[in-house]
């Protein structure tokens, strides 16, 4: 039974309810049908302790869409949801809650008591992000959401990092890492953002040890100088080759270090000698193990100056700085001191100066990985969208590094190994040992390390499935997932990784596609965030103009690949969108009188060409979706809805509606109502909440919009002559409309109006549509003239208007006063005369045009050229008078 749709649309009581009527009847849940074919998306998990920002909204909105579609299509469609652990944002959290609450540290309260607190603050937070996403109208099956850190999920870890350990991909070795001193922590490569920064190179001399002079080497960072274990020279430069083999002095620390010839040192580059701290730089460092340099570490984990920095040991490395520098030039061995921008690596997380540190921690080996990885993206299997961004992937896959896995924190994964106090083995297993695997010895310790965030995450599209347990019904069904939706910022942190996990553990990519989308940046192309204070709160958003609003902005706006700009002002363009087809909805209600939803056998003009309309917009769209045109899409549903159906149909069915006759009466509604259902599918994926509130009070079958059929477009749909000939109508209706608008003459003045055209059968079918629309009184179909008058003319007391396919004529006389209208346009074209006569004498004199600005003498020859016509056109207008 069809119910009223309440005067004013308000998302803020209809958008709670819906979704609870939703989430209760089960719709989001993803079911195993053997008849249908699954549609998989994982959803990228939010940190737990995340609050949504304008970005998920953004990647949740898009993934949504995708679902809700593919839903309609008939696949067993699955949307995945679940959180992050995110170690060191979890933990830096609750760190600082315990501090500035309690005045306490974690090693205050101890390991285990510190994890129960952040397991508390879980509890406590974690169900804070799903409830915004809820807000938004995501469509996620929440009954199968995960946790990083669940049971399945930490089985699925420990059974990959024992998995790799045995195959040799994971091992343990003091390497050179990105060190974070205010996280405490390492950092994989990725986890490191490069940025210009102005600083100094110094030039120092080192004496050599026979006295014989000294040798100039540079470095931007002199306070690890202490850590210097050697001088490099490149083996072909006849400088130094007399030199090779001998020794220097390391300045303020009095050690003798060797001079070593390596192919690393460029000979053009500064002074052809480089000092060498293989403590605190990954190139000295494989330098250092060709030479058999020593490695002497001289800052802390906390990037303060440690014992093996003599003097200076308990500074702070930039205090440190200062003071050997100072202690250099008293000594007379600063040789110069330059500008210098360099790219110094920062700390994705703090933004603190990254220290590279030797360090014994936990590696993936990724040389053997990458090549599968690499190999299913070159071949095809997994298509980047857009495929640009195969290449940034290619690229990185291809130069990457081992990847340190290890943290030097207590909230994540605990790294599976225990090591032996009596017979220093080292014990990797997936289930907690009690004793030493090679000797039997009880006196074993685990490992304190926990494993980088996204070790977890990168197994993520299967271990959520069920797997290590490939019987699971849900790992058989949905895997291999089909579209992963993210920003192009986490390929390398995310993508990458997922992709080559996948293919180790499950022999399969873990999607076909990844669809990538850019940045949101405020109106003015900044990115958002915290220091800039240009953040906008989604919810906000939604709370002011609705969720379908905030969705409909974001996805009009989407260009895969591209970040875009996010203004205001269109959420409130997108509500006065939602208002429109609130309103369209309602005006069919209040004139419909049928209890079914089905198109009548006979159809007039008008109904065949908004059919056709409908017809070639499903199939565009649909072709857009499945090339993840978004974008594009909602702009097509947005203007057939607003142009085609509301400013045009409606319009056009008012005749009837309205008559008499009520045979064509119930075909009109029929018709109305059969486009409205077919449109509010089309547009549900993008605005569920108002589709589906329209839709319940429509007449129609079935319990929900959103488990309805994605609409198919129809050769016996196709009305191509039908629909030309109602274009041409609907010119000769916009071009009397925007002449009568010109003239300022009102809608209720009609006036009798000729038609010449060779289009008469068409036009005379349209003779209803030109009183109602076209304000005529009177239509006459005639024989088209041999001479067409220009369109601009007014000829013999007639305003005679053109377009491709009729004349137009209407009488002047009956659509305004003849000495008012001549008496306005005398007035205007002495106005306009005297303004064009005025400019040109502007534009003759050279010292204007040749002294102003060249843009402002075109700007004022193109004025010229908009005022001569304008006059040109009175003067016809006069004359016709």
């Amino acid at each position: 039974m069809k119910k009223e749709l309440p005067k004013v649309y308000e998302p803020q009581e209809v958008e709670a309810r819906v979704y609870d009527t939703w989430e209760k009847a089960g719709c989001f849940k993803g079911h195993r049908d053997p008849k249908k074919k699954p549609f998989t998306i994982v959803m990228p998990p939010p940190n737990v302790t995340g609050q949504l920002h304008m970005g998920h909204a953004m990647d949740d909105s898009l993934q949504d869409m995708l679902i809700r579609y593919k839903r309609m299509q008939g696949y067993a469609a699955l949307y995945l949801p679940g959180t992050d652990h995110a170690g060191i944002a979890t933990q830096v959290k609750v760190e600082e809650e315990l501090r500035n609450n309690e005045g306490l540290s974690r090693y205050d309260l101890g390991r285990e008591k510190f994890l129960e607190r952040v397991w508390d603050w879980k509890a406590k937070y974690g169900a804070r992000i799903v409830a915004q996403q809820k807000k938004l109208g995501i469509s996620a099956d929440w009954e199968r959401s995960r946790f990083t850190m669940d049971e399945g999920l930490s089985r699925a870890v420990r059974h990959v990092f024992v998995s790799l350990y045995k195959k040799d991909l994971i091992y343990k070795g003091s390497r050179i890492i990105n060190w974070c001193p205010h996280c405490v922590t390492a950092l994989s490569d990725a986890e490191v953002e490069y940025q210009d920064k102005p600083g100094y190179l110094w030039h120092m001399r080192y004496p050599l040890a026979d006295g014989s002079g000294y040798l100039v080497v540079a470095t931007t960072r002199p306070e690890t100088m202490m850590g210097d274990t050697g001088v490099a020279v490149n083996p072909n430069d006849e400088r130094y080759k007399h030199l090779v083999g001998k020794t220097c002095i390391l300045p303020l620390m009095d050690r003798e270090i060797p001079i070593v010839a390596d192919e690393y040192v460029e000979m053009d580059f500064g002074t052809g000698c480089v000092k060498m701290t293989p403590a605190h730089d990954p190139n000295d460092f494989e330098v250092g193990l060709r030479h058999n340099l020593e490695t002497i570490r001289v800052l802390d984990d906390s990037g303060v100056v440690n014992a093996n920095g003599g003097k200076y040991e308990g500074m702070d490395r930039y205090e440190a700085r200062k003071a050997v520098v100072a202690d250099l030039e008293a000594l007379g061995l600063m040789e110069k001191i330059e500008p210098y921008s360099h790219n110094v690596g920062t700390c994705y997380r703090c933004h603190s100066d990254v220290e590279p540190l030797i360090s014994a921690q936990w590696f993936v080996r990724m040389e053997p990985l990458a090549k599968e990885a690499l190999r299913v993206v070159n071949e095809g299997e997994t298509k980047f969208v857009p495929d640009r961004f195969a290449k940034t992937y290619t690229n990185w896959m291809e130069n990457v590094h081992d990847w340190c896995i290890s943290r030097q924190l207590w909230w994540g994964h605990q790294i599976p190994a225990w090591y032996c106090a009596d017979c220093g083995h080292v014990t990797v297993s997936e289930t907690d040992p009690d004793c030493c695997e090679k000797c039997g010895s009880k006196h074993i310790e685990r490992d304190p390390d926990v494993l980088d965030t996204w070790f977890s995450s990168a197994l993520w599209p299967f271990s959520t499935l069920g797997w290590p347990d490939e019987n699971s019904e849900d790992f058989k069904y949905f895997y291999p997932t089909d579209v992963l939706v993210t920003g192009y910022d986490i390929i390398f942190f995310w993508v990458a990784r997922m992709i080559f996990s996948a293919c180790e553990h499950t022999g399969k990519p873990p999607f076909h596609t990844v669809f990538i989308h850019g940045l949101i940046r405020d109106d003015k192309g900044r990115k958002m965030s915290k220091s800039l204070g240009n953040g906008i709160d989604p919810l906000e958003i939604a709370d002011k103009y609705g969720a379908d609003a905030l969705r409909f902005n974001l996805v009009t706006g989407n260009s895969p690949g591209n970040d875009m700009r996010f203004f205001t002002e269109r959420c409130e363009a997108m509500r006065n969108f939602a208002n429109k087809i609130w309103n369209a909805s309602r005006f069919l209600m209040m004139n419909l009188t049928i209890d079914r939803c089905e198109l009548p056998e006979r159809l007039e003009l008008e109904d065949k060409w908004i059919l056709s309309k409908l017809n070639r917009a499903v199939a565009e769209i649909t072709e857009n979706m499945d090339r993840y045109e978004l974008g594009v899409a909602a702009q097509k549903i947005y203007d057939f809805i607003w142009d085609d159906y509301c400013d045009w149909y409606i319009e056009l069915t008012k005749t009837r509606l309205q008559g008499e006759d009520e045979d064509s009466k119930v075909r009109a509604q029929q018709v109305l109502c059969w486009v409205l259902t077919e449109m509010l599918k089309l547009l549900h994926p993008f605005m569920p909440f108002i589709t589906e509130e329209i839709w319940q009070a429509l007449p129609h079958e079935g319990d929900f919009l959103m488990m309805q059929n994605w609409p198919v477009a129809s050769d016996a749909m196709d009305f191509p002559a039908e629909e030309k000939a109602m274009e041409l109508i609907m010119d000769a209706i916009r071009a009397i409309r925007g002449r009568r608008s010109e003239m300022n003459v009102p809608p209720s003045k009609k006036a009798h109006l000729t038609v010449a055209t060779m289009e008469r059968e068409t036009f005379t079918l349209g003779v209803p549509f030109l009183k109602k629309l076209a304000y005529a009184s009177q239509v006459e179909i005639v024989p088209f003239a041999d001479a067409k008058a220009d369109d601009a003319a007014v000829q013999a007391g007639q305003v005679s208007i053109v377009t491709h396919a009729a004349q137009l004529s209407i009488p002047l006389g009956e659509l305004v006063d003849l000495e008012k209208e001549r008496a306005r346009v005398e007035k205007e074209l002495k106005k306009q005369s005297a303004e064009l006569d005025k400019l040109n004498t502007k534009l003759n004199n050279p010292g204007f045009v040749n002294k102003a600005p060249a843009q402002v003498v075109e700007a004022e020859r193109e004025r010229s050229v908009q005022l001569t016509e304008l006059v040109a056109k009175l003067e016809a207008q006069l004359k016709g008078m």
